[in-house]
């Protein structure tokens, strides 16, 4: 098996810094509620892969957190946008020796062991592994090599996110591999559609 890392990319869970959106109509405490449940369920279903976790944070990290599993690495986010932020992740991963590299978010409930698994393995004869969420944007996004261009001339945070980086992939001459399409929890039009975990 290759060298392989997944990159868990999150907010840590502060009341009024996490799901601003669902928090504006279910209020802060529940919206910090169903974030910590999220999260929980990501860190559990990568601790299922058996693979190596790096957590890039964005925040202020408490000493120990209870969340973050014995064993995980911890970096804390670098300044930017997002999408200079998850370059920043995929470069020290590259640059540290790691032949293939994941990273995902924490707002999504259907996200398990198996799509992880799948969008690694689809890497053997793709260059790029995308999970498109229903927004518009993606949930997760698997690599073999340094794409720069994938995280430049991005509008993020809108419905346009993921079918520019199709373009992009298509226009570098790239293939890639489209995982099935998941729901992110980012307002309360959004729990009606899911079971939270």
């Amino acid at each position: 098996m290759r060298d392989r890392l997944i990159i868990a990319f999150l907010r840590v869970p502060e009341p009024g810094r996490v799901k601003t959106r669902l928090a504006a109509t279910v209020g802060d405490a529940r919206a910090l509620d169903i974030y910590e449940r999220l999260l929980k369920h990501t860190m559990e279903e990568v601790q299922r892969t058996g693979l190596p976790c790096a957590i890039w944070y964005e925040g202020t990290l408490p000493e120990r957190s209870a969340w973050i599993p014995h064993g995980f690495h911890a970096e804390q986010q670098c300044e930017g946008d997002l999408g200079e932020r998850m370059a920043h992740a995929f470069e020290q991963a590259f640059k540290a020796g790691h032949a293939e590299v994941l990273i995902i978010g924490t707002d999504c409930p259907g996200v398990n062991a198996e799509i992880i698994g799948n969008a690694f393995e689809a890497l053997t004869d793709h260059d790029v592994s995308l999970g498109p969420s229903r927004d518009g944007g993606y949930y997760l996004l698997a690599m073999r090599r340094m794409i720069p261009e994938v995280f430049r001339n991005k509008m993020w945070s809108t419905g346009t996110v993921a079918r520019d980086t199709v373009t992009d992939l298509r226009s570098l001459g790239l293939s890639f591999a489209l995982l099935p399409e998941l729901i992110d929890v980012d307002t309360e039009a959004d729990l009606a559609d899911i079971t939270l975990p």
